[in-house]
């Protein structure tokens, strides 16, 4: 085989790759943020999942993507494991499809699919337009490549040194890790698994060798997840180890499935007995339908195996307890007052892990860890679903029987959740601003002048909730005067430094963090004041507004 044979051949396998790639991403682009929703609401229900996995990925045409985002969403609390072993199993049967479409022999009518996909990406107008225009364009570059893919192997027929490596494939063994090795470095099942297609069609493989290739490509197809999960929490990483433990599995029950009988390959060969092209993508697509229906009923189980593995530690278990509603459940079935009730417990709850956590940025601005501030980040996690969770129990309490003035108290109490909510978002940002203090650095005499706000904020707070959790409305007039108080030590704070800033005794960058931090430490002094006065009197919140953004 010559140099320009060999350059051809990596031609074509890169116009093939960057074929699927963007028709993957013109396919993502028009679907828009509706695929990551669906992907976000896959229920509970394991067939559901494995239905919504199929869909995402025919869309998108790649595993790895759907896996990547299932990780990025179990990672971040929005999907349970046992979801996304359903989703993951439905993308190993979404991935097939594409080997069903390039066993179509559509070479001859790619030029013409090109200059379609072309003019519409370049000349129409509307992005829908051009995003359709994108994925006929990478539909027809991935036609291209396999041509031109076809026409470069064309000699390795007679090379003796090819056939000989070839030989070594008619070992299973070897021809499962020659797939999972080829698969890695391409980083997508789809893509090796269509090449492989092209080289029986070649009459370089035969039908058993590509079965087994194709077997070991389902195991290589892991990689990407494995490369994603290193920057996730241990959540994340289970996903990753949920994918290659299915795959493992799937690829021991198909080895021993068509060993044992072998008449199986013969059946599949026999739905299209002139078209090995056709035979490899109906193996690639029935291995993946057997393969999920016998490890369905053992998803749980499964599950189960990747936390042996990666054991549940202590505060992921406080995590998974927090990143759930313990008192606002079966609401539907309790008298109003007792729902209001347990929804002010569920909101009291979601009030202290805020607090704690503007503690923990506080504690982090003033003595920078890493740790800490990635378990700020967590918490605000946590409060992001708790925001969401409650308010939609609290929306769905209006459907019980209520009077005016208790439809008027949910009103109050998703206005609290609003509040505490944003607490967390100014802890964040108090993070943030610790990680800029690596630039520059602060003076003795503004440290001490954030300590204190800070420390008079923190007592805001907790009296507000306190006021909030009891209803004790006797220390209103105490709480407001300790919001003035943060308000006033705002203002004089910052005068004290715009002083030092004059005297150059701080630097510039400083300066702004400076403010940055004393500004949100204010705004989470008028949320809690918010907070205490909700539930009191709801004309003086319309009179009084506290709340910033």
């Amino acid at each position: 085989m010559s140099i320009f044979e060999i350059f051809t051949l990596l031609g074509g396998v890169g116009l093939f790759l960057y074929g699927m790639s963007i028709m993957s991403t013109g396919l993502k682009n028009a679907a828009g943020e509706k695929l990551a929703s669906i992907l976000e609401h896959a229920t509970s229900n394991r067939f559901v999942a494995v239905f919504v996995g199929i869909l995402v990925t025919i869309l998108i045409q790649s595993s790895s993507a759907t896996d990547m985002m299932v990780i990025g969403f179990v990672n971040s609390g929005l999907m349970t494991l046992v979801q996304a072993i359903g989703v993951i199993l439905g993308a190993n049967i979404g991935t097939t499809v594409t080997a069903q479409i390039t066993a179509f022999n559509l070479g001859l009518y790619a030029p013409v699919i090109l200059f379609v996909g072309a003019c519409m990406h370049l000349f129409l107008k509307t992005s829908t337009s051009k995003h359709v225009g994108t994925i006929i364009l990478g539909f027809g570059m991935l036609f291209v490549g396999i041509a031109i893919i076809k026409s470069a192997i064309a000699p390795l027929a007679q090379s003796a040194d090819f056939i000989h490596f070839l030989k070594n494939l008619d070992n299973p063994a070897i021809a499962v890790v020659f797939g999972v090795a080829f698969t890695a470095l391409l980083q997508s099942s789809s893509s090796s698994t269509v090449i492989f297609q092209t080289f029986a069609i070649e009459g370089l493989l035969t039908f058993d060798m590509t079965v087994y290739l194709i077997i070991g490509a389902a195991i290589g197809a892991v990689m990407p997840n494995f490369l994603a999960s290193l920057t996730t929490n241990r959540n994340g990483k289970r996903t990753a180890l949920l994918n290659l433990l299915f795959n493992l599995i799937r690829a021991a029950l198909l080895i021993t499935l068509i060993n044992v009988f072998p008449q199986f390959l013969s059946w599949i060969q026999s739905l299209s007995p002139d078209d090995v092209g056709r035979q490899i993508a109906n193996a690639h697509t029935i291995f993946a339908i057997v393969a999920v229906l016998a490890v369905l009923p053992f998803t749980k189980r499964l599950v189960h195996l990747t936390q042996l593995i990666l054991p549940v530690k202590p505060e992921e278990t406080r995590k998974i307890r927090d990143r759930q509603l313990l008192y606002m459940v079966k609401n539907d079935k309790l008298p109003a007052a007792m729902a209001l009730q347990q929804a002010k417990l569920e909101i009291v709850r979601m009030g202290r892990i805020a607090r704690d956590n503007m503690k923990l940025a506080i504690d982090c601005f003033f003595n920078p860890d890493p740790k800490l501030a990635e378990e700020v980040e967590e918490v605000e996690d946590t409060i992001n679903y708790l925001n969401h969770a409650i308010t939609d129990a609290l929306v769905g309490l209006r459907a019980l029987d209520m009077s005016q003035r208790e439809l008027n108290r949910v009103s109050k109490l998703m206005m609290v959740v609003t509040d505490i909510e944003r607490l967390g978002d100014h802890a964040e940002n108090i993070v943030e601003y610790s990680a800029q203090l690596k630039k520059t650095h602060i003076s003795d005499d503004a440290r001490k002048d954030l300590e204190k706000i800070a420390t008079a904020s923190m007592v805001t707070i907790d009296q507000c909730l306190f006021i909030f959790e009891h209803e004790n409305f006797d220390l209103l007039q105490q709480a407001e005067a300790n919001e003035q108080y943060v308000d006033a030590l705002q203002i004089k704070i910052v005068n004290n430094h715009l002083d030092r800033l004059l005297h150059s005794q701080c630097e510039p960058l400083a300066g702004v963090i400076f403010t940055d931090v004393a500004s949100d430490l204010e705004r989470c002094s008028d949320h809690a004041i918010n907070i205490a006065f909700a539930l009191h009197d709801y004309d003086y919140l319309a009179n009084h507004v506290y709340t910033l953004n």
